[in-house]
């Protein structure tokens, strides 16, 4: 029978290249102990020495050499690290295959064991494995080894280092279902009966053809018996066994309830189970019209967001709990749909949108053969682009919740002689691995795209930051299908606020930050707004996909010419997982709750009786203002309006420090709903919220614990800048720290983290198979501490 050991503990790092010696022969007595999935750069220090890169630019006809920095998010992510893990295999194991699966190296990633060389790797975001059987010893101990090298100039965003998906190792007899050799599509499905089609490899490595028996179970939600079939089959080196089953009364996925069934695979040569093996997938339908896009015949409206890998403080070493986290504030926004931005995600993304009901554009590349960064993926492209783009679409198609395959963004190929044909090259891919779903890219010069024949080689065009285009394409192009698969790009930092408030391409601001009125954007990009009336107003629109859901590291537009700018501001929620404002404003459109949220904050000390506009985000269509209170006035949204049609605005607030209060009002002029915020008094304690009073004690779970420091009355002061200092009793300890500031230096790897705005964040994780309580401490000079437990089982 199939064994697979999960490979994440035991590893020995150095960030070196040793010199001098044969692979098997390094000396790492003094290499650090880690488990992984691993970040090696996560930890800083932060230098603009990491990413500084000095470009010659052209503006008005004038040449300007200018330094940028922060693009990857100026961290020591570059350079040479190794990795070794020892592990010996029993006698008992004599005559089985060996299989190392890697989820992601970033990156070129190089196996040896034993010192031989295995194989390599070079695209970070590609999930791979190879056979180790010729290579591994039965009798000794075998070294593992893997060296990775993330070379300079080869990425726009921070991309991580190591080893920083998880590893497996397998072994299987010689009759065996290969990695991803499952792969499950529903032919039809309604509420009374589905029809799904399971395609099965059967690898044969003994050498002599075999006869086997393939048996498939096919396992409802909450089961744990089901559905099976048996087919014969004759194996030589390789079969395929399609086989067609019947299912009565499915459950089908949908993001409302996205039910998940199992199917198992048998393989039983004379009599005996030989090997097992299970794959999760979903029933469900999917069409694209003009109509817009219809999951199980019901039209869905795409509230999507845009995410990179790298989860913040964390970095890019993949964690369960911190996307789950992710998800679940993106769900209590309304968002229903990811796009991998611009790369292949994470197994556990995937999967994670299986359990929570999200769709997903699964996108493949950032580049092509023409480059955006100088040693970018065009270096790879013509060797590795098929084998890449295949190995996604295998491992990720028997996702429910992947709806697209996207293959590449905003190429430059778009406007040149031949792109068409490239995309032609990698759409007939897609459509041969997987033809159950449509393909896009996202094209950010949709005329180019369209003029030079690439919107037609894609089956639905994919616009970034093009709502203005929507109607006149309707009009040209009616069969098309179009949807915004990159919009908006607002920029802001989480409880900052500039005055005069207007609508802007971002002023430079000595602060390096960009204020929270949710009015600013880069040259291409604009407020939500926008991309919200032409959604509304243009039902045959798929829907959107904001750039971005989270902040993420590197990419700090506007301030890519100002140090120590080191992270973006792109993001609806910060990166260590605050919502900004506009988090509410999303939230008031996308979802039917009671959403009632004022902004700014209301500590003006020296603005006093200046003008402060005041917003409200609210899904309720009018609401009174009161200062004081006194009323400051009715607003009612306006249909025919812009900004008026989604916010309540009240520009001609004059501050004076107290109550701000609001009421909401229902569709019939009645009181509804209040909110109300009140001028925080001086600083005087700490307050922590953890998302979880108990995790498991694997090393993997976490707590997020939010901290905000309030005046005595419990009011968040939004100025405090205070240092936090925690402190860990019990089988737990502090894995990271964040605070959601852009341009901090302060290190991610620390137990204590400055408060930005009043608030930042904490992340507790346990010591694996330690169970107990942890109890975690927060402390400031100055202030009243605060003190929480956490239950480690």
């Amino acid at each position: 029978m199939r064994h697979t050991d999960l490979f994440d503990k035991g590893w020995k790092f150095i960030k070196a290249d040793p010199p001098g010696a044969e692979v098997r022969y390094f000396d790492d007595t003094d290499w650090e102990d880690v488990t992984v999935p691993h970040d090696w750069a996560i930890g800083g220090p932060f230098s603009k020495d990491n990413d500084s890169i000095i470009m010659t630019i052209t503006e008005n006809d004038r040449q300007e050499t200018v330094e940028y920095s922060g693009s990857t998010g100026s961290l020591p992510c570059y350079g040479t690290g190794w990795y070794r893990r020892r592990f010996t295999v029993g006698e008992d194991m004599r005559g089985m295959r060996f299989f190392i699966e890697f989820d992601g190296v970033m990156s070129n990633g190089t196996v040896y064991l034993n010192g031989r060389k295995i194989g390599c790797r070079p695209y970070g975001y590609s999930s791979f494995g190879f056979e180790l059987t010729d290579a591994v010893s039965l009798t000794e101990e075998n070294l593992l080894a893997v060296k990775v090298t993330v070379i300079h100039k080869s990425s726009r965003w921070y991309p991580g280092a190591g080893i920083y998906r998880h590893v497996r190792f397998i072994a299987v007899r010689s009759i065996y279902v290969p990695r991803w050799g499952s792969y499950i599509t529903t032919v039809k499905a309604d509420n009374d009966e589905a029809r799904i089609m399971v395609s099965t490899t059967i690898n044969n490595a003994s050498g002599e053809p075999a006869a086997a028996v393939l048996g498939t179970e096919i396992v409802p939600p909450g089961k744990k018996k089901g559905y099976s079939s048996c087919s014969d089959v004759l194996i030589e080196k390789q079969a395929v066994v399609d086989r067609e089953i019947v299912i009565r009364k499915p459950f089908l996925w949908d993001i409302d309830s996205p039910m998940l069934y199992k199917a198992v695979s048998s393989i039983l040569v004379s009599g005996r189970i030989v090997d097992r093996y299970e794959t999760w997938f979903g029933i469900r339908t999917l069409s694209f019209d003009g109509d817009g896009f219809a999951l199980n015949g019901r039209v869905v409206k795409l509230k999507g967001v845009c995410l990179h890998h790298d989860l913040g403080p964390l970095g890019a070493a993949v964690n369960r709990s911190a996307i789950d986290r992710r998800l679940d504030i993106l769900k209590a926004m309304g968002c229903n749909a990811i796009r991998s931005s611009h790369n292949p995600p994470a197994p556990e993304l995937l999967d994670a949108c299986d359990r929570k009901g999200f769709l997903v554009v699964d996108e493949a590349f950032d580049e092509w053969q023409e480059a955006k960064c100088e040693n970018g993926y065009n270096k790879l492209f013509g060797e590795w682009a098929e084998r890449d783009l295949r190995d996604m679409i295998r491992r990720d198609r028997n996702h429910p919740s992947v709806i697209m395959w996207s293959i590449g963004n905003e190429v430059p190929e778009q406007g040149k002689p031949g792109g068409n044909e490239t995309a032609g090259f990698l759409s007939a891919i897609c459509r041969d691995e997987d033809a159950s779903r449509p393909v896009t890219a996202a094209f950010n010069a949709p005329d180019d795209a369209i003029k030079n024949g690439l919107a037609d080689a894609v089956d639905i065009p994919g616009w970034n930051y093009a709502w203005f285009k929507y109607e006149a394409y309707h009009k040209k192009y009616p069969a098309m299908i179009q949807y915004g698969s990159e919009t908006a790009s607002c920029l802001s930092s989480r409880g900052e606020y500039h005055f005069p408030v207007e609508e802007e391409r971002p002023k430079r601001h000595a602060s390096l930050q960009v204020s929270s009125y949710d009015l600013a954007a880069p040259q291409w990009g604009y407020p939500p707004d926008y991309e919200f009336r032409a959604q509304d107003d243009r039902p045959f629109v798929l829907g959107e996909f904001v750039w971005t859901g989270f902040d993420y590291l590197g990419e700090p537009t506007p301030y890519e010419r100002d140090w120590p700018s080191r992270s973006s501001y792109f993001g609806i929620v910060d990166l260590c997982g605050l919502p900004k404002d506009r988090y509410f404003l999303y939230q008031s459109h996308w979802t039917k709750g009671n959403v009632l949220h004022l902004l700014p904050h209301w500590n003006w000390e020296g603005r006093e009786g200046e003008i402060t506009p005041v917003y409200c985000y609210t899904n309720y269509d009018s609401a009174e203002l009161f200062l004081n209170g006194k009323s400051c006035g009715v607003r009612k949204k306006n249909p025919a309006g812009l900004f008026d049609r989604y916010r309540l605005m009240w520009d001609d607030i004059r501050y004076r420090p107290g109550v701000l209060s609001v009421v909401a009002f229902d569709s019939r002029g009645r009181p509804t709903a209040r909110r109300e915020m009140k001028t925080a008094g001086e600083p005087s304690k700490i307050m922590l919220s953890p998302d979880r009073k108990k995790i498991k004690a694997d090393g993997y779970d976490l707590c997020f614990i939010t901290v905000k420091i309030t005046d005595r009355d419990g009011t968040l002061c939004p100025n405090a800048e205070n240092p936090i200092f925690f402190e860990t009793v019990g089988p737990g300890y502090v894995k990271a720290v964040g605070n959601g500031n852009p341009i901090s230096l302060e290190p991610f790897i620390a137990v204590k983290r400055k408060a930005f705005h009043g608030m930042c964040m904490c992340i507790v994780a346990s010591f694996p198979g330690q169970t107990g309580t942890i109890r975690v401490t927060a402390s400031a000079d100055g202030l009243q501490s605060a003190r929480i437990t956490i239950g480690s089982k």
